[in-house]
Order: C-alpha cells, then sequence, then structure tokens
C-alpha cells in the first residue's frame, strides 16, 4: 500500500467503530495483564483533584477515599497517571494526523452549563460506584466484578433520564438558519493538514521515544504509557463515545456504539480470564447501593454534559471548548464525592459484599455466567432496536392516516 493510501484510510478517515472497540478490548486485556490494573480514568482524575487540593493548603491525603485510591507520587510515578498522559497524547496525535483540531466555542452559556453541572454529576457518581464507563463497566464487567452490572442497569436508566430531561425546551436552543445560494464542497488548507500531520507523527513518535525510555527503568509505567497511547488512538480516530451508546438508544433507536460495545466487552472478557487462570487478581468493588446510585447519576450526568469520560477527553484535545468544562465538572465531581466518601460508605458501599462472580460459580462457571449476561444485554438491545422503529413507523402510519 502506497503511503497516501495509508494515510487516508488509517491517519485520515475516521475508523469503524466495531474493530475498533474490540481492539480496545483486546488491549485493555492486555494492560491488565501487563500491569495488574484495569484500564480506567476517573479515579486519575480524582488525584488530580486530591493534588489541587495539596497545593491550596489542604490535607486530603488524610480522607478515607484517598487511603483507598492512593494519592502517593505524581501523575508521572503512577499506573494511571502515566496512562492518561499517554492517551491524551494519543488523542492529540490522532486528531493532528486528520487535521481535525479546530477550537469551537459554546455558542450559548446554557452549554457551558450543562457541561459543568453534567461533568459534576457524572464525575460524583463514578467515583461513588468506584469507576466510570471503563472501571465500573467496559473494564469492570470484563473483570467479572458484579458492581459492574449493577452499575451498567442503572447508568442505562439513569441516561433515559437524562435523554428526557435533555429534550426539555430549556436545552433546545435555536439554530439559526442562514440562507445560501448553492452548496459550497468541504475543503481544507492543504499546508495546514500537511504540517499537522507531521506535528502528530512527531509527537507520536517522541511520546513513544519517551515510554520506551520508560520501559527501560521502570518497565511497568513504559508498558501502561505505550497501552495509554494506543488507547487515546483508538478513541478519538473511531469516535467512541459511551454517552452515545446509551443516549442514542432512547432518542434514535441507534444501536451499533452499543452492540459494539458489547462485543467488545465479551473480547475482553476472554483475555481477562486467561489473566486471572495465571495468578492476575480481579478488580472487585463492592456491589452496594453505591454502584446503583453512581451509575443512575453518572448516566444522568454523561447525557446533560454530552459526554463520558473518553469522550469528553478525545473532543477536548480536538479544540471543542465546551469538552474543557466537562473535563472540569468531571474532576470537581470526583473530589466532592473523596470529600464526602468518609460520611457515605459507611451507609453505601463498604457494608456490601465485593463480588466476584469467578468466586461465587468457579472459573468456568463465572465465565459463563458472564457470557450468558452479555448475551441477554444484546438481545435486549437488539429487542428495543426492533421496538423503537415498529413504533417509531406505526406513528408514522397513524400521522399520514390523519393527514
Amino acid at each position: 500500500m502506497r503511503w497516501d493510501e495509508f494515510k487516508q484510510h488509517y491517519l485520515i478517515k475516521f475508523w469503524p467503530p466495531l474493530p475498533a472497540i474490540i481492539a480496545a478490548g483486546v488491549l485493555s486485556a492486555y494492560y491488565f495483564g501487563l500491569t495488574g490494573t484495569f484500564w480506567a480514568v476517573t479515579g486519575e482524575f480524582t488525584r488530580w483533584g486530591g493534588h489541587i487540593l495539596q497545593f491550596l493548603g489542604f490535607h486530603p491525603e488524610t480522607w478515607g477515599y484517598f487511603k483507598v485510591i492512593h494519592l502517593e507520587g505524581t501523575p508521572l510515578d503512577r499506573i494511571d497517571g502515566v496512562m492518561i498522559i499517554g492517551m491524551f497524547a494519543g488523542c492529540l496525535s490522532a486528531a493532528l494526523f486528520a487535521n481535525n483540531v479546530k477550537l469551537r466555542v459554546p455558542h450559548h452559556r446554557i452549554r457551558i452549563v450543562q457541561a459543568v453541572v453534567g461533568g459534576m454529576i457524572a464525575g460524583f457518581g463514578a467515583r461513588l460506584a468506584m469507576g466510570c464507563n471503563l472501571a465500573a463497566f467496559f473494564t469492570g464487567i470484563p473483570q467479572f466484578s458484579l458492581h459492574a452490572w449493577f452499575f451498567a442497569l442503572a447508568t442505562a436508566a439513569g441516561s433515559w433520564f437524562g435523554a428526557r430531561v435533555v429534550m426539555l425546551p430549556l436545552f433546545r436552543i435555536p439554530v439559526a438558519l442562514v440562507p445560501v445560494s448553492k452548496p459550497s464542497a468541504l475543503s481544507q488548507d492543504p499546508v495546514q493538514a500537511a504540517r499537522r500531520l507531521r506535528l502528530g507523527l512527531g509527537l507520536f513518535a517522541a511520546f513513544a521515544l519517551w515510554a520506551g525510555v520508560k520501559t527501560m527503568s521502570a518497565p511497568t509505567l513504559g508498558l501502561a504509557a505505550f497501552c495509554g497511547l494506543g488507547f487515546g488512538l483508538l478513541i478519538e480516530r473511531a469516535q467512541i463515545c459511551f454517552t452515545s451508546a446509551f443516549r442514542d438508544l432512547w432518542l434514535t433507536g441507534r444501536t451499533q456504539m452499543a452492540k459494539a460495545i458489547i462485543i467488545g466487552m465479551a473480547v475482553s472478557a476472554l483475555g481477562t480470564y486467561s489473566y486471572t487462570r495465571l495468578g492476575v487478581a480481579p478488580k472487585i468493588f463492592w456491589a452496594g447501593p453505591n454502584a446503583v446510585l453512581g451509575g443512575v447519576l453518572f448516566g444522568f450526568g454523561i447525557v446533560l454534559a454530552g459526554g463520558c469520560e473518553t469522550g469528553w477527553m478525545y473532543r477536548a484535545v480536538e479544540g471543542q471548548v465546551h469538552y474543557w468544562w466537562v473535563g472540569l465538572g468531571n474532576i470537581l465531581g470526583a473530589t466532592l464525592l473523596a470529600a464526602l466518601w468518609d460520611d457515605i460508605a459507611p451507609v453505601l458501599a463498604k457494608p456490601y459484599p465485593m463480588v466476584n462472580l469467578l468466586t461465587v460459580f468457579g472459573p468456568q462457571g463465572g465465565l459463563i455466567v458472564t457470557y450468558l449476561l452479555l448475551a441477554l444485554a444484546m438481545a435486549a438491545v437488539l429487542f428495543w432496536e426492533r421496538h423503537f422503529f415498529a413504533r417509531k413507523a406505526q406513528s408514522s402510519s397513524l400521522a399520514k392516516e390523519q393527514a
């Protein structure tokens, strides 16, 4: 394949979501095996909030939540820290490849309010449940933790409610239509596109080189950085957004992203299972009201904000200012939960068991139960898809008859 064809197909065009999500599932399984932890982001964002509080003279390291997730060191000393830095590098590199970086400012103040408030609610809910769309869903379910199933179902319910709220007149900003005499083709400045492609390739190579050097002195951190680079590349090029997977179910009936995510989890579960058989311990959290309430808040928050944790990261580096506010809200909400954890946890989390399906049903049984539940989730999505479009067709027929 010539360079021009490779560039057009793999660096400029968006990637189809299904193979990209499957690749993310495979990579997340390797990430678990290589680092001993799962692909997650909000825990590290909470630590960033903790560091900001330390800079302001507070002592969050004494809080119970930071004793659970650990606040020691800096992002450069932590697996999650270097992985997230890698994700930002991968996202920005991918956006530069395609000349997809442009400053885009929200046109109405209500969008900023949505971004901050929705981001705070999502961040608070994610940390209450000990994970976001990754640690308590996409990588939590393949970890065989029952709390992730509670979170997933609750997130679906919260996103349904959020989809109803964002359709209220308050959030439906009128769009001004400008008449044009003839259609105009989309165009790019070829000099700018070429310059940004080189910049993206340079950034990608420079971070990969740094990760390689890091691997020599701290192998786990270096490998985590490489994985983060891959995650960032995948989510930006395929525009992987868990918000759309939930929101589109309720508003448009589109299920492409939801089905791809379920398949991705099925692939990831097998790889994760293999590593657990080699002795790598899965991450299991409390299957209690915290997972349910956290999921409802998270689902509502991501729809209100318009983006989840992975979604806001790649959109932010693309220059969409709205998602800068979503990210800020996420960190604020997660940090607020950390401040309240010592009062909340004894009621909503700690009295409840940490249920590992591999322990309850046995190794093979836990894997089978997980696949049965994933198959049930796929069946539910397919049922809803048929129901949504059948109801829509029926409504259209009734409207025509009345007309």
